[in-house]
């Protein structure tokens, strides 16, 4: 028996020591960060390992790690899991193939163009468009900054940044915007914070006014970030409002859908994003509401020609055969690039796109399961709005920060916290497709427990 086979047969055991952990404890125990290296042995040393003892180290490691796909991980934006897209993405390990030319990857770049293909036909944009696969959101937007940047000026490029740019988007958008204008040559100070209303949205009004100061100031307006599905409220900016804006001052409009942009395949939520199609870029991250495994991220473009202006560049040694619509390099940030696509379409192939609107639905049910617990009940005060799967709320008046950490630090539910014009409240995420209305009612009755067990050490802290 070869090596693989055997190493494959240990991975089978630990998958079911994984899956036997969860079922029995769904939060790990945690490990202070002070005393992991002292807790498991992650040390590398110059001797092999014999098996016995590799497989136990593995054993720990897996168990000590924080569990995202149980029905008590609320935390992040991501969580869940979905056995076809696990499938995908350890077929994607096993072929190893990086997706900068067809010559390597063959069948794949035919995967991950069908995704991309489907995902422009379904917001609209038409047969000029295209995208591809960055490793996250944050770099989705990045790219989306940079075609804006090149749109405007196409010989910085080759000379630089060499007028004053500004960029817009909301108070309440993504934190990679300010990273990202300071990649570009933009400058952090140069981007322009809008304001939101009572609900998270970005203000179409204010954003005009602050273009038009702009403009007067003697800056150059590029791009215009809007939002679907904003990192604490899960808030939808106005689209088709912005995008008429954009339109009249000639701007780059990106819609960073990182979040909660895979609406797009509800038929009832998809009027969330009405203007997505008169947007320049677009994109969306199928690790967050479809469950694929991180990092899954799609930026798709309204005209590709975009996309190869700012990102081809020739190399003799790699693109050797094929046109330029196989060789996927010419056309992303990076070269090597591993194959995100695949366990994507294994999940969209198995259950279809009547699946996936499924996947994305029941996170909104679930979402109004706990809304309307948390109505529905004196001891909290409810923070959020309907079409959101970011619920949030506070309960009995215990301050939020302290209330998740001791959460966590207990071992009784991972739950994460936030702040909206200064109101600060523990945020349910529901992105968890595989959770249940008593999955999401079960939540509440741990955490109302939990306090009630330790009235007396909240009441010290708190």
């Amino acid at each position: 028996m070869s090596e693989l086979s055997n190493d494959l047969i240990l991975f089978n055991e630990l998958v079911e020591v994984l899956l036997n952990e969860e079922a029995l404890n769904p939060v790990a125990k945690r490990i202070d960060a002070a005393a992991l290296y002292s807790t498991i042995d992650l040390s590398l040393n110059n001797s092999a390992m014999v098996d016995g003892a590799f497989k136990e180290v593995l054993k720990e490691v897996l168990i000590a790690t924080p569990k995202t796909a149980t029905s008590l991980f609320f935390n992040q934006l991501f969580g869940g899991r979905q056995s076809k897209a696990v499938l995908g993405d350890l077929l994607a390990v096993l072929l190893n193939n990086s997706m900068y030319t067809y010559k390597v990857a063959g069948p794949q770049v035919g995967i991950e163009q069908e995704i991309i293909r489907k995902s422009c036909e379904m917001i609209g944009y038409g047969s000029k468009s295209n995208g591809t696969f960055p490793t996250g959101g944050s770099m989705s937007n990045y790219m989306a900054l940079i075609m804006a940047r090149d749109a405007k000026d196409s010989d910085c490029r080759h000379s630089g940044v060499t007028k004053p740019l500004v960029m817009y988007t909301s108070k309440e958008s993504h934190y990679s915007n300010a990273k990202n204008a300071s990649f570009a040559g933009i400058g952090r100070k140069n981007v322009r914070y809008i304001d939101t209303d009572s609900r998270g949205k970005m203000i179409p009004s204010q954003l005009e006014t602050q273009i038009k100061i702009d403009i007067q100031d003697g800056f150059t307006p590029i791009f215009v970030n809007a939002t679907a599905g904003t990192t604490v409220l899960g808030a939808f900016d106005p689209i088709d409002e912005i995008a008429t804006i954009a339109e009249k001052y000639n701007i780059w409009l990106h819609v960073d859908g990182a979040y909660c942009g895979s609406v797009m395949f509800s038929k009832t939520k998809k009027h969330l994003l009405k203007g997505v199609e008169r947007s320049d870029s677009f994109s969306y991250n199928a690790h967050k509401m479809i469950g694929t495994p991180l990092t899954c991220s799609v930026i798709l473009v309204n005209d590709k020609k975009q996309l190869h202006d700012s990102f081809s560049n020739e190399a003799d040694y790699l693109y050797q055969t094929d046109g330029d619509d196989f060789n996927l390099g010419k056309t992303s940030f990076q070269c090597g690039r591993r194959n995100d696509a695949l366990k994507f379409w294994t999940l969209w192939k198995s259950v279809g796109t009547n699946g996936l609107e499924r996947i994305v639905n029941t996170q909104f049910e679930l979402a109004d399961v706990a809304r309307n617990y948390v109505a529905n009940h004196p001891d909290y005060t409810l923070y959020s709005f309907e079409d959101s799967i970011s619920v949030c709320f506070n309960y009995k008046g215990i301050n939020p920060k302290t209330l998740c950490t001791l959460l966590y630090e207990h071992q009784i539910t991972v739950v994460g916290f936030g702040a909206f014009n200064e109101e600060e409240f523990i945020r349910l995420v529901t992105i968890n497709a595989t959770n249940s209305s008593k999955d999401i009612l079960n939540f509440f009755k741990v955490l109302e427990q939990f306090v009630e067990e330790n009235a007396s050490v909240l009441e010290a802290v708190c």
